[in-house]
């Protein structure tokens, strides 16, 4: 078995693939605002355009993962790559008014990305570095938010649309040229159990009665609308409050994730076995920081960034650990399908964080907000707590 392939020169290109392909995406969300203001369109307008993306994405993830275990990863990212180059073309070709169609067309390429890559991944590497290639993934498609913004308002600053058609096509044709011979599968792995006939909803079904697709799920999903409400409302939050730097707080919040996850990686469990307490550990981090965040208010500054380093700390280990885990617990059958749809469960959670919690601030308090999402951390710690054992002795007996 292969050690550190994770780190191997071929991986590193995967990587890199992955950095430039998400380079993109904070551009365009600083930019496409700032366009939709200068031409008029209203705060609506904008919010449906910037969300066209999210959705697409989420309700495409798992027929693309179907799609990918049918064709294979390779052939599926030369694909992609090519419809990118002309998406993000487009941008720069296109009047505001299409814009919509342009963002739902980029979250269709996403959604088929993504799968592709982890994918792709998974098969590559031995058992026991899985978890290790998934977070450097995870990594590599962060970044680009580190240093997105900044690039993006210096681009609309000093060069406007112009600037920004320039870095769209250098981005989608540098990110084609470095991933077409990119070192993936050419087909997808297939088990013993493989049954080709199944359709996508024929593989859906078998949610029901896949415990360790549900717990984790749920784990994902509470996690995901905490985490949407607090990068959402975080500067509303510091505004109305008078504490804290939003923007200080969404850097720090982002470089833990950044360190912990490339520090981190080898200690992501990557053996198939469940491991309940690691879970649990990383949902109350998160629940501890979301409730500092709601005391921030009344105890300053301090508390708000410590709050940033427990949400961003559980927050980069808990979709690798999960994401690691069901890629031995899920049938090989529907395997690539059911892990579209964890991911657009992810999508979900952060979607639900915009659009529920929103709501329960404007009724209560910011601070009752987080409140409310800690006290959903704390009911899928417990369920994580409840089904453990059940997951544990399956994943035994796999053994």
């Amino acid at each position: 078995m292969n050690k550190g392939l994770s780190m191997s020169a071929p991986l590193l290109r995967l990587y890199i693939v992955t950095f430039l392909f998400f380079s993109a995406n904070p551009i365009i969300n600083i930019v496409v605002p700032l366009r939709g203001e200068a031409e008029g369109a209203s705060n609506a307008e904008i919010g449906v355009m910037m969300g066209a993306y999210t959705v697409t994405s989420m309700l495409l993830r798992p027929w693309a993962g179907s799609i990918v275990h049918r064709f294979g990863p390779l052939r599926v990212l030369r694909a992609l790559l090519f419809a990118n180059v002309v998406i993000l073309a487009l941008y720069a070709a296109s009047e505001l008014d299409w814009y919509f169609a342009i963002r739902a067309m980029q979250g269709f390429t996403t959604a088929f990305f993504s799968l592709a890559l982890q994918i792709g991944i998974v098969d590559t590497l031995p058992d026991n570095e899985r978890s290790q290639g998934i977070s450097l993934y995870l990594l590599a498609g962060m970044l680009p938010t580190v240093i997105g913004p900044i690039a993006a308002l210096s681009l609309w600053h000093w060069g406007g649309l112009n600037a920004f058609a320039a870095s769209m096509l250098i981005l989608g044709l540098a990110t084609a040229i470095t991933g077409y011979g990119a070192p993936l599968p050419s087909g997808s792995k297939k088990g013993a159990d493989e049954k080709p006939e199944e359709t996508v909803l024929a593989k859906l079904r078998q949610l029901v009665t896949n415990r360790a697709f549900l717990v984790c799920s749920t784990a994902m999903l509470v996690a995901s609308i905490g985490f949407g409400a607090v990068v959402t409302f975080i500067a509303l939050y510091t505004k109305q409050s008078g504490v804290g730097h939003a923007g200080l707080y969404l850097a720090l919040q982002a470089a833990v994730m950044v360190l912990a996850r490339f520090a981190l990686r080898k200690q992501v469990p990557s053996d198939g076995n469940w491991h309940a307490r690691f879970v649990v550990g990383l949902l109350l981090s998160i629940t501890v920081g979301l409730q500092l965040l709601a005391l921030a208010v009344y105890y300053g500054a301090p508390v708000m960034y410590a709050a940033s380093v427990m949400i961003g700390f559980g927050m980069a280990l808990l979709y690798p650990a999960l994401m690691t885990y069901l890629t031995f617990a899920l049938p090989a059958s529907s395997r690539n399908t059911l892990l579209g749809l964890f991911i657009a469960v992810s999508d979900l959670g952060v979607v639900l964080g915009n659009m529920v919690m929103g709501p329960v601030a404007d009724l209560l308090s910011y601070s009752s907000m987080y409140t409310a999402c800690a006290f959903l951390l704390l009911t899928a710690a417990a369920v994580v707590i409840l089904s453990g054992r059940r997951l544990a002795l399956r994943s035994d007996r796999g053994a």
